[in-house]
């Protein structure tokens, strides 16, 4: 197949930089024509950002032009905020190509895209109506609230209406926003891969050294849960990652067992994985396929995971607890760290798990679906 790929960048890399480059990367090696057409509005000034955001994106005969040029069979859009919007998809599509509009949050109809404020979940802002995140002042400051909410409600009926297929990384996801307003028929859900170089060749759970949690510094990941739990059960915590939350949880580490590592390269942050004995995802927004716990599976880590979003498809429900209950946290974490033999049986099984649902083959058979291949 011939497929262009769309993806503004976000202004902090994260999971969806990564689940991009590795489909463009699958699609490739599996013999499929693959165009890669990337924006970033961190060049841009607030302004003009805004002002693409308001109008549905600029500059579509870019996309019309990719699309004549490649002869796409699909156009596989990722985040399309704020330099492509609407139009990017109404262009491919008068070109002939099949539009693919991959969610992998709630950006669609939430101005921080991860449907969280005030410590829980929230979804006030459903359908077109927006205004809830312009009365709370979602994005800060009362002007570029006002600009997202505007301009989602403009966009979404376009978007909706411009777009063949929506692709979701988890069951629920697909259901949160279908409760938002997402069309259900065309909707379909895929959980992101591992390539097959992350795979390890067996667990090394049992001779683990430490209880690790990565990624963004924020408070919507429930880091804090992981030091308390560490700390009472008397268990060594890395943490690998930065962000604003960083010295609020440095404060709350002090005096306990816990080392942080700053935010670490892949290769790096691979290499400290394969050394724990168990990884914690206590995430506090319903998460929707975190490659934290990928990650761990394939490298035949157990983890322990909240029971929020996507996290309990992933899981064994033994494993998934309320994110917030750090006593039930640090039981989990004791009872792990205290048998390196249970780690050795956890680990093998994901790693079986995660060979099995969460490979290359696994994730291009459910793409090619998507695609109508």
């Amino acid at each position: 197949m011939r497929v262009l790929l769309l993806h503004n960048r976000y202004r902090a890399e994260g999971g969806e930089e990564r689940a991009v480059a590795d489909i463009a990367a699958l699609l490739a090696s599996r013999g499929h024509i693959v165009e890669m057409l990337e924006r970033s509005s961190e060049p841009l000034g607030r302004v003009p950002a805004a002002r693409a955001l308001v109008c549905g994106g600029v500059e579509s005969q870019q996309v019309t032009d990719a699309v004549r040029r490649l002869r796409a069979d699909v156009v596989h859009a990722h985040n399309l905020h704020p330099l492509f919007g609407w139009r990017a998809l109404a262009a491919a599509r008068a070109a002939g190509a099949r539009t693919v509009l991959h969610l992998h949050n709630f950006r669609l109809f939430c101005a921080v895209a991860i449907g969280y404020r005030d410590g829980a979940p929230c979804f006030r802002c459903q359908g077109t109506d927006t205004r809830p995140g312009l009365r709370w002042r979602c994005r800060g400051s009362l002007s570029e609230s006002a600009v997202y909410a505007a301009a989602l409600s403009r966009q979404q009926p376009r978007l909706l209406a411009h777009a063949d297929r929506f692709l979701t990384v988890s069951d629920a996801t697909a259901r949160r926003l279908v409760q938002l307003g997402l069309p259900a028929g065309p909707t379909s859900s895929l959980p992101n891969f591992v390539s097959a170089a992350g795979f390890a060749a067996a667990t090394q759970a049992d001779r683990g050294q430490y209880a690790l949690v990565s990624g963004r510094l924020v408070p919507e990941k429930g880091v804090d849960t992981a030091i308390a739990a560490a700390r009472s059960a008397g268990v060594p915590l890395v943490v690998a990652g930065d962000g604003p939350d960083a010295p609020r949880l440095r404060g709350l580490a002090s005096g306990a067992d816990v080392r942080f590592t700053g935010r670490l390269e892949h290769r790096a942050l691979a290499d400290l994985r394969a050394r724990a004995a168990v990884v914690l995802v206590p995430s506090r927004w319903e998460e929707p396929c975190p490659y934290a716990a990928l990650d761990a599976f394939a490298a035949g880590v157990p983890v322990l995971a909240s029971d929020r979003g996507g996290l309990p498809e992933l899981m064994d429900s033994e494993a998934v607890l309320a994110p917030d209950d750090a006593s039930a946290w640090s039981r989990a974490l004791d009872q792990l760290w205290r048998s390196p033999e249970t780690r050795r049986e956890r680990g093998a099984g994901v790693l079986a798990r995660a060979r099995e649902q969460f490979s290359e083959d696994r994730y291009h058979e459910g793409l090619m679906k998507v695609y109508g291949a």
